[in-house]
């Protein structure tokens, strides 16, 4: 079976990339270093010739409002048009657990344009939503910084670490499409202050967490619901603690 995953060079599609080809599958990694640019359409069709399967891990180099929707408007239309055009069985797109529960965000209403999309095209296909990874609570210290002080809200979410996006990816794309969505997340719900006052103090940050219930995660307000998933997700095996510490071990 022959696997693209557009978006292979970065942090999920790296990962994924080698699970595949750990279980045997031929999976091709695409992206800008690669030749193959979803954005602008170049390289695709070489890169689809023959493919099975699609995964799409890409994430748009900019977060801001009109150029996240420009990025995955464009480049999911140009993905699902070449994928057509090949005779692809199977488009696997890596979306966002609370993506459709939070309209304030501009980038989560970027993800719900791009499964729209999905949605309403003729390739077959499975949405995977994942909720945030382990990897990117420093980001999320780092945008929620002034001065020594990191504000976010005490609501819940259930991370969960990179490798078992991809393991649960690679499950995914050699399965049959559900057209429809999978959730996946991580064994354990926890306050996002608390996972991130964790995080800097096991790499001995000094910034102090505050929390404060009005406090903004990518321009939106969150409850216990926003970010954790609902009935029957997919959990990923690593907890937050052994992830910590295996990260520590190769600091």
């Amino acid at each position: 079976m022959k696997i693209v995953v557009i978006g292979g060079s970065g942090l999920i599609g790296t990962k994924l990339v080698h699970t595949l080809r750990d279980r045997g599958q031929e999976a091709l990694a695409a992206s800008p270093t690669s030749g193959v640019n979803a954005l602008t359409g170049v390289g695709l069709a070489a890169a689809l010739e023959e493919a099975d399967v699609v995964v799409d891990v890409t994430n748009s180099p900019s977060f801001e409002d009109a150029a996240v929707l420009n990025f995955f408007d464009t480049s999911t239309r140009n993905l699902l048009r070449a994928e057509a055009d090949a005779g692809v069985g199977h488009h696997v797109a890596l979306s966002v657990v609370g993506a459709d529960r939070l309209p304030d965000s501009g980038y989560m209403r970027a993800k719900v344009a791009q499964e729209a999309l999905i949605r309403s095209a003729q390739v077959p296909y499975t949405i995977v939503r994942a909720t945030q990874f382990f990897e990117f609570l420093g980001a999320i210290a780092g945008s929620s910084t002034a001065g020594d002080a990191v504000c976010l809200p005490p609501a819940r979410m259930q991370p969960i670490a990179a490798a078992d996006v991809a393991a649960a990816l690679a499950e995914v794309a050699v399965g049959t499409p559900v057209n429809g969505i999978v959730e996946l997340a991580g064994p354990e719900s926890l306050p996002m202050d608390a996972l991130v006052r964790r995080f800097l103090r096991a790499h001995q940050d000094t910034r102090q967490v505050v929390a404060d219930v009005h406090a903004r995660y990518f321009s939106a307000e969150l409850n216990d619901q926003s970010l954790t998933p609902g009935d029957n997700p997919r959990i990923g095996p690593t907890r937050f603690e052994d992830w910590l510490s295996r990260s520590e071990s190769h600091r």
